[in-house]
């Protein structure tokens, strides 16, 4: 399974103490739907029946909008 994720800001993400969960663990977002910047907030969760040939776009890159699948991704030459 492949995503396309969209990401409007520049620079690094500063993580810290105040970022640990419970567990005095970081979870760092891999599926590019956290509503929680770089941290991960579950939304993987919505990601779990994807299959391993297919890209996807989920609608505002949220797990919560609507997801299609993409036949080919174009990227713009510069």
């Amino acid at each position: 399974m492949a995503r396309e994720v969209t990401h409007e800001a520049q620079g690094p993400t500063v993580l810290d103490e105040s970022d640990m969960g419970d567990d005095d663990q970081i979870y760092v977002c891999r599926c590019g739907l956290s509503d929680d910047g770089a941290l991960c907030d579950g939304s993987h969760n919505a990601t779990a029946d994807e299959a391993e040939s297919v890209v996807y776009k989920y609608a505002n890159d949220d797990a919560d909008g609507e997801r299609r699948a993409i036949d080919e991704i174009v990227y713009e030459e510069e």
